[in-house]
């Protein structure tokens, strides 16, 4: 009866990824929620798995993808732009979550707890093939949800991050294939805001 509590206590842990809003905004003008991103993160890991050249453990990449974010569910969502230049700001957010992870891994007890918090760090240290494949998919969708939105909430970075998703995929051919189709999507979004792109490409690009 304890695990099953436990495990309640969890699932409404999850309700707060529903509340918790990212710094994107769907195509109907509404903000997106933390548990938004996450579900189509995974539908997106089932769509490109048989593109995929290497077999993957489709059922560890999932976890992995459901469990990443959770931890915002403590920490809050952090968007990328707040820590890209900046160090401290970048240890803070990884100290927050790992606390978070901690906190989950001591909810759950027990080997499931503690396959929470291995999923977690096997995805943040892109340690297997199925974390890198995971870490990538979770950048592409931030970039597929922006294309989606308005462009006038995108901010300055945002152009130039559209650039920026080359270290994500370039282990992989197929995804950066994938990555491809999205920045020419995007490209195409700036084109006809009248953005010249070559403008805010970052120089490391051109």
């Amino acid at each position: 009866m304890e695990k099953l509590k436990n495990a309640l206590q969890l699932i409404k842990l999850g309700e707060a990824l529903k509340r918790e809003l990212r710094h994107s905004w769907l195509s109907d003008g509404r903000r997106e929620s933390v548990a938004e991103h996450t579900w189509r993160v995974a539908l997106m890991a089932m769509a490109l798995e048989s593109s995929l050249p290497k077999k993957v453990d489709s059922e560890k990449m999932l976890k992995m993808i459901i469990i990443h974010d959770l931890v915002e569910a403590y920490a809050t969502d952090i968007p990328a732009f707040a820590t890209m230049n900046n160090a401290e700001a970048k240890q803070l957010k990884m100290e927050n979550e790992i606390r978070a992870i901690e906190k989950i891994r001591d909810l759950m007890g027990g080997r499931t707890g503690q396959l929470f918090y291995d999923l977690w760090f096997e995805f943040e240290h892109k340690a297997t093939y199925e974390a890198k494949v995971a870490n990538a998919l979770d950048k592409l969708e931030a970039q597929i949800q922006h294309n989606e939105a308005d462009i006038e909430t995108w901010l300055p970075i945002e152009f130039e991050m559209l650039f920026m998703l080359d270290k994500h995929t370039d282990f992989e051919p197929v995804l950066t294939a994938f990555k491809n189709l999205i920045v020419e999507e995007g490209i195409c979004k700036l084109e006809n805001a009248g953005i010249e792109v070559n403008q805010v490409k970052p120089s490391t690009y051109m």
